[in-house]
Formats: structure tokens, sequence, C-alpha cells
């Protein structure tokens, strides 16, 4: 599943990443979303970009197409 199929206020883990762009993954992975970490969607724009989510107590807003690279499973 991707974090732009999530809905509101439903938290997920990351499963894995894609390879397609190394350092935006660098990145996320220094702001702390690494695999298996929980996260929550708290809101999408009304045309569904950007997201925000809560990943281990920091807010972080991501494009769409930033997001697609992250493989998430629902918990």
């Amino acid at each position: 599943m991707r974090i732009q199929d999530m809905e509101a206020g439903q938290s997920a883990r990351v499963v894995r990443f894609a390879d397609n762009d190394r350092a935006y993954r660098q990145k996320l992975i220094q702001m702390g979303m690494a695999r298996g970490v929980v996260f929550t969607l708290l809101r999408k724009a009304p045309l569904g970009d950007p997201l925000e989510v809560n990943c281990r107590g920091v807010l972080l807003t991501l494009r769409r197409g930033e997001s697609d690279g992250v493989e998430v499973e629902a918990v």
C-alpha cells in the first residue's frame, strides 16, 4: 500500500523504499521515517497533495510524488 492510499487518522508501518531516488530515501530516513517505523497520516490536502504525517512526534509534509516511493502496511 502507498501512503496516499491511507485515510486520515490511519496508522501504518514503513515496509520498504523504492530504489529510484536514493537521495530522497536518505532524507526520509534522516527525518525519522526508517523501515519498521509506525506513523500516522494526519491529513491530506483536498486534491491529495501534500500529505501530512506524524512520524515519531515529528510532523512531515510529503508531496504525493515523493511518498510514492514508500511502501507501507496498515497496523
